[in-house]
Protein backbone atom coordinates (compact mmCIF):
# COMPACT_ATOMS: atom_id res chain seq x y z
CA UNK A 1 0.00 0.00 0.00
CA UNK A 2 0.96 3.69 -0.99
CA UNK A 3 1.39 5.99 2.26
CA UNK A 4 1.54 9.82 1.51
CA UNK A 5 2.25 12.11 4.04
CA UNK A 6 2.90 15.86 4.32
CA UNK A 7 6.70 17.02 4.28
CA UNK A 8 6.46 20.81 4.11
CA UNK A 9 3.96 23.52 3.08
CA UNK A 10 4.72 22.53 -0.26
CA UNK A 11 6.31 19.08 -0.56
CA UNK A 12 4.68 15.18 0.02
CA UNK A 13 6.96 12.23 0.47
CA UNK A 14 5.35 9.05 -0.85
CA UNK A 15 6.52 5.91 0.97
CA UNK A 16 6.23 2.82 -0.83
CA UNK A 17 8.28 0.04 1.12
CA UNK A 18 9.32 -0.50 4.51
CA UNK A 19 12.23 -2.09 4.09
CA UNK A 20 15.45 -1.72 1.58
CA UNK A 21 15.60 -4.12 -1.09
CA UNK A 22 16.23 -4.58 -4.80
CA UNK A 23 12.81 -5.19 -5.81
CA UNK A 24 11.48 -2.08 -3.81
CA UNK A 25 14.26 0.13 -5.39
CA UNK A 26 12.37 -1.14 -8.91
CA UNK A 27 8.99 0.18 -7.40
CA UNK A 28 10.54 3.44 -6.08
CA UNK A 29 12.48 3.78 -9.86
CA UNK A 30 9.45 3.11 -11.60
CA UNK A 31 7.30 5.87 -10.11
CA UNK A 32 10.46 8.37 -9.97
CA UNK A 33 10.56 8.00 -13.80
CA UNK A 34 6.72 7.58 -14.75
CA UNK A 35 6.75 11.02 -12.93
CA UNK A 36 9.30 12.96 -14.60
CA UNK A 37 8.27 11.60 -18.09
CA UNK A 38 4.92 13.12 -17.17
CA UNK A 39 6.68 16.71 -17.34
CA UNK A 40 4.04 18.49 -15.05
CA UNK A 41 4.69 22.21 -14.64
CA UNK A 42 2.97 22.00 -11.28
CA UNK A 43 5.83 19.67 -9.55
CA UNK A 44 9.33 20.98 -9.16
CA UNK A 45 11.16 18.99 -8.23
CA UNK A 46 11.23 15.07 -7.36
CA UNK A 47 13.80 13.26 -4.56
CA UNK A 48 14.00 9.78 -4.63
CA UNK A 49 15.60 7.29 -1.67
CA UNK A 50 15.47 3.71 -1.01
CA UNK A 51 11.64 3.18 -0.29
CA UNK A 52 10.34 7.34 -0.80
CA UNK A 53 10.04 10.13 -3.51
CA UNK A 54 10.27 13.62 -1.92
CA UNK A 55 7.89 16.02 -4.38
CA UNK A 56 8.59 19.37 -4.35
CA UNK A 57 5.26 20.95 -5.62
CA UNK A 58 3.98 24.56 -6.82
CA UNK A 59 1.52 26.11 -4.72
CA UNK A 60 -0.03 28.17 -7.63
CA UNK A 61 -0.94 24.51 -9.65
CA UNK A 62 -1.42 22.27 -6.77
CA UNK A 63 -3.24 22.26 -3.52
CA UNK A 64 -2.51 19.54 -1.02
CA UNK A 65 -5.43 17.71 -1.91
CA UNK A 66 -5.11 18.18 -5.50
CA UNK A 67 -1.43 16.73 -5.53
CA UNK A 68 -2.78 13.59 -3.70
CA UNK A 69 -5.24 13.03 -6.25
CA UNK A 70 -2.67 13.10 -9.17
CA UNK A 71 -0.12 10.94 -7.32
CA UNK A 72 -2.93 8.12 -7.13
CA UNK A 73 -4.40 8.51 -10.36
CA UNK A 74 -0.82 8.08 -11.50
CA UNK A 75 1.12 5.77 -8.96
CA UNK A 76 1.31 2.38 -8.76
CA UNK A 77 3.24 -0.66 -6.98
CA UNK A 78 2.89 -2.76 -10.05
CA UNK A 79 5.27 -2.55 -11.83
CA UNK A 80 5.21 -5.64 -14.52
CA UNK A 81 4.82 -3.47 -17.38
CA UNK A 82 8.11 -1.33 -16.29
CA UNK A 83 10.32 -1.11 -19.06
CA UNK A 84 13.39 -3.00 -19.46
CA UNK A 85 16.82 -2.69 -17.85
CA UNK A 86 18.51 -0.24 -19.71
CA UNK A 87 22.40 -0.46 -20.67
CA UNK A 88 24.95 -0.86 -17.69
CA UNK A 89 27.65 2.21 -16.78
CA UNK A 90 31.41 0.46 -16.32
CA UNK A 91 33.30 2.08 -13.93
CA UNK A 92 37.21 1.33 -13.49
CA UNK A 93 38.55 0.62 -10.71
CA UNK A 94 41.96 0.21 -9.10
CA UNK A 95 41.38 -2.37 -6.69
CA UNK A 96 44.70 -2.64 -4.38
CA UNK A 97 45.92 -2.36 -0.92
CA UNK A 98 47.57 1.26 -2.04
CA UNK A 99 44.41 2.64 -2.23
CA UNK A 100 42.13 0.39 -0.87
CA UNK A 101 42.78 0.94 2.96
CA UNK A 102 40.49 -1.55 4.04
CA UNK A 103 41.17 -4.85 1.86
CA UNK A 104 42.82 -6.84 4.22
CA UNK A 105 40.34 -5.83 6.92
CA UNK A 106 37.22 -7.35 5.09
CA UNK A 107 39.51 -10.18 4.07
CA UNK A 108 39.79 -11.02 7.52
CA UNK A 109 36.67 -10.32 8.33
CA UNK A 110 34.98 -12.93 5.69
CA UNK A 111 37.71 -15.04 5.91
CA UNK A 112 38.59 -14.84 2.20
CA UNK A 113 41.89 -13.71 0.74
CA UNK A 114 42.59 -9.85 -0.72
CA UNK A 115 42.01 -11.21 -4.84
CA UNK A 116 38.89 -13.23 -3.38
CA UNK A 117 36.91 -10.32 -2.14
CA UNK A 118 37.82 -8.31 -5.43
CA UNK A 119 36.40 -10.59 -7.35
CA UNK A 120 33.65 -11.11 -5.21
CA UNK A 121 33.05 -7.36 -5.76
CA UNK A 122 33.52 -7.06 -9.56
CA UNK A 123 31.22 -10.01 -10.03
CA UNK A 124 28.05 -8.07 -9.40
CA UNK A 125 25.88 -5.49 -11.32
CA UNK A 126 24.76 -3.01 -8.99
CA UNK A 127 21.73 -0.56 -8.79
CA UNK A 128 22.06 2.75 -8.11
CA UNK A 129 18.98 3.11 -5.19
CA UNK A 130 19.94 6.71 -4.23
CA UNK A 131 22.00 9.85 -4.54
CA UNK A 132 23.06 11.26 -1.15
CA UNK A 133 25.17 12.55 1.49
CA UNK A 134 27.43 14.19 -0.98
CA UNK A 135 26.70 15.65 -4.53
CA UNK A 136 27.30 12.61 -6.97
CA UNK A 137 27.37 9.95 -3.63
CA UNK A 138 25.60 6.90 -5.35
CA UNK A 139 24.49 4.10 -2.62
CA UNK A 140 24.91 1.13 -5.02
CA UNK A 141 22.98 -2.22 -4.02
CA UNK A 142 23.51 -5.18 -2.93
CA UNK A 143 27.38 -6.25 -2.41
CA UNK A 144 27.71 -9.91 -2.92
CA UNK A 145 26.56 -11.16 1.61
CA UNK A 146 30.31 -12.63 1.93
CA UNK A 147 31.82 -9.44 1.60
CA UNK A 148 29.37 -7.40 3.28
CA UNK A 149 30.74 -5.51 5.98
CA UNK A 150 30.17 -2.87 8.83
CA UNK A 151 31.19 0.65 8.69
CA UNK A 152 34.61 1.58 10.66
CA UNK A 153 34.23 2.87 13.95
CA UNK A 154 35.98 5.36 13.92
CA UNK A 155 35.27 7.50 10.98
CA UNK A 156 38.24 8.41 8.84
CA UNK A 157 38.83 12.01 8.64
CA UNK A 158 40.02 12.41 4.84
CA UNK A 159 38.66 9.73 2.44
CA UNK A 160 40.38 10.44 -1.27
CA UNK A 161 38.52 11.38 -3.98
CA UNK A 162 37.40 8.84 -6.08
CA UNK A 163 37.64 5.88 -3.40
CA UNK A 164 35.64 3.30 -3.54
CA UNK A 165 33.81 1.36 -0.51
CA UNK A 166 31.58 -0.99 1.31
CA UNK A 167 29.17 -0.27 4.02
CA UNK A 168 27.34 -2.93 4.99
CA UNK A 169 25.53 -4.61 1.85
CA UNK A 170 25.75 -1.28 -0.21
CA UNK A 171 28.88 0.41 -2.20
CA UNK A 172 29.88 3.96 -2.62
CA UNK A 173 32.41 6.30 -4.47
CA UNK A 174 33.17 9.33 -2.74
CA UNK A 175 32.86 11.98 -5.19
CA UNK A 176 35.02 14.68 -3.15
CA UNK A 177 37.59 14.25 -0.59
CA UNK A 178 35.31 14.27 2.82
CA UNK A 179 35.15 12.31 6.22
CA UNK A 180 33.98 8.71 6.29
CA UNK A 181 33.23 5.61 8.01
CA UNK A 182 33.32 2.94 4.62
CA UNK A 183 35.47 0.46 3.94
CA UNK A 184 37.68 1.64 1.39
CA UNK A 185 38.53 -1.23 -1.54
CA UNK A 186 39.65 0.80 -4.54
CA UNK A 187 39.45 4.05 -6.34
CA UNK A 188 38.83 5.32 -9.84
CA UNK A 189 40.08 8.49 -11.69
CA UNK A 190 36.30 9.28 -13.25
CA UNK A 191 34.46 11.82 -11.55
CA UNK A 192 31.38 11.43 -9.99
CA UNK A 193 30.43 15.01 -9.61
CA UNK A 194 30.53 17.47 -11.83
CA UNK A 195 28.56 21.00 -12.17
CA UNK A 196 28.36 20.30 -16.47
CA UNK A 197 26.64 16.64 -15.27
CA UNK A 198 22.67 16.65 -15.67
CA UNK A 199 22.18 16.36 -11.85
CA UNK A 200 25.88 17.01 -11.19
CA UNK A 201 26.59 13.12 -10.89
CA UNK A 202 28.06 10.80 -13.04
CA UNK A 203 25.50 8.11 -11.44
CA UNK A 204 21.75 8.32 -11.75
CA UNK A 205 19.12 6.46 -9.94
CA UNK A 206 18.44 3.59 -11.49
CA UNK A 207 21.38 3.14 -13.51
CA UNK A 208 23.02 -0.25 -13.31
CA UNK A 209 26.86 -0.07 -12.45
CA UNK A 210 29.92 -2.86 -13.29
CA UNK A 211 33.01 -1.94 -11.76
CA UNK A 212 36.04 -3.17 -13.89
CA UNK A 213 39.73 -3.76 -12.51
CA UNK A 214 42.30 -1.72 -14.12
CA UNK A 215 45.92 -1.85 -13.40
CA UNK A 216 48.27 1.13 -11.54
CA UNK A 217 49.37 2.05 -14.79
CA UNK A 218 46.33 2.89 -16.54
CA UNK A 219 44.80 4.28 -13.09
CA UNK A 220 47.81 7.23 -13.36
CA UNK A 221 47.42 7.02 -16.59
CA UNK A 222 44.54 8.08 -16.76
CA UNK A 223 44.66 10.89 -14.05
CA UNK A 224 44.36 8.61 -10.90
CA UNK A 225 45.99 10.05 -8.20
CA UNK A 226 47.92 7.99 -5.86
Amino acid sequence: MIEYKIASAQSVIVHFADSISKENSKVVQYNYKLLKKLKNSGIIDLTPSYTTILIRYDLNFFSYESIIKFLKENLSLDIQEAEEEGGIVEIPIYYSEEVGFDLLRISKLSGLSVDEVISLHVENIYSVYTIGFLPGFAYLGEVDAKIATPRLETPRTKIPKGSLGIADNQSAIYPIQSPGGWNIIGRTYLDMFDKNLDGFSYLSVGDRVKFKPISRDEFIKNGGVI
